[in-house]
């Protein structure tokens, strides 16, 4: 008999990305970020859109790649801590829809912002970088790889 544990998952901490609903949330939250950027004075629509795809860039590459860990204790006896955020989703399987879903979700921000943009060379280079910095460390090839011996501990 357990006593004491009040959740059935190994790790809660990724479950959740399975849930219904999580991803038409995760786009309407985009949204709503972009329209408090447009509901701002002096910010234009491509400003907007280079801002919105930046924010989310960046704001995804520190909570799936930098963030290690669990922010409560798992079941799994402590092996969580030692991973990602992005290597505990679904278990480390790779091309589950989920991980699927937030792979695509950049490049598909990166091809509207550059869009609305008129395909402008500064907002196209800010947005590509910004692209790159939220796809190219789902790569399954980099799974468990830390460049430089960043965040190795």
């Amino acid at each position: 008999m357990n006593v004491g544990i009040a959740q059935g998952e190994r790790n809660p901490n990724s479950s959740w990305l399975n849930s219904r609903g999580v991803w038409l949330t995760y786009i309407i939250l985009l949204f709503v970020l972009h329209f408090i950027l447009l509901s701002i004075p002096y910010i234009t629509t491509p400003v907007a859109w280079t801002l919105t795809t930046t924010i989310h860039n960046i704001c995804s590459f520190y909570l799936f790649h930098l963030v290690k860990g669990a922010p409560w204790e798992t079941s799994d006896q402590g092996r969580a801590r030692r991973f990602t955020f992005w290597e505990q989703i679904d278990n480390g399987v790779q091309w589950t829809g989920t991980r699927k879903f937030l792979q695509i979700l950049p490049i598909v921000l990166f091809f509207i912002a550059s869009f609305y943009t008129k395909y402008d060379r500064t907002h196209f280079v800010i947005n590509l970088a910004t692209m790159l910095l939220a796809v190219v460390p789902k790569f399954p090839i980099f799974f468990g790889v830390r460049l430089f011996d960043i965040n190795r501990y």
